[in-house]
């Protein structure tokens, strides 16, 4: 058996080591996943005021710009957040509920807005 064992398979912690010797396997310990922080520390929902109203224009493939705002958190955070649906009634010192879901397409924004509550209303029906 060689000094590098390559590809083995850690059951235990569902890892694959590749070029490392079991000695320094031995000596590091067990690899640790790194946790993913929430942008609401944790919480489903976050209550914010609106500070301002923005547009973001989307990463290169998409081209519509999206309708954003930027919000101080009720845990003192200040973060763009995503309005989503077509059309927005929300000014500055609008009270608006923030969830969790990033905008895939525009870099920076990790949360959204919720429709009907507070200031923020229903998506109006499309003609």
């Amino acid at each position: 058996m060689g000094r590098f064992v390559v590809g083995i398979l850690i059951l235990g912690f569902q890892q694959i080591r590749t070029l490392i010797s079991l000695v320094e396997m031995h000596k590091r310990g067990p690899m640790k996943k790194k946790k993913k922080k929430s942008p609401l520390n944790g919480n489903p929902f976050a209550k914010g005021v609106v500070i301002k109203t923005l547009i973001r224009k989307p990463k290169k493939p998409n081209s519509a710009n999206r309708k954003c705002v930027l919000v101080r958190l009720s845990n003192g955070k200040e973060m763009t957040a995503y309005i989503p649906g077509i059309g927005h009634n929300l000014q500055e010192h609008n009270v608006v509920l923030c969830r969790v879901g990033r905008c895939k397409d525009v870099p920076g924004i990790k949360i959204k807005c919720v429709r009907g509550k507070y200031d923020l209303a229903h998506v109006m029906k499309r003609k």
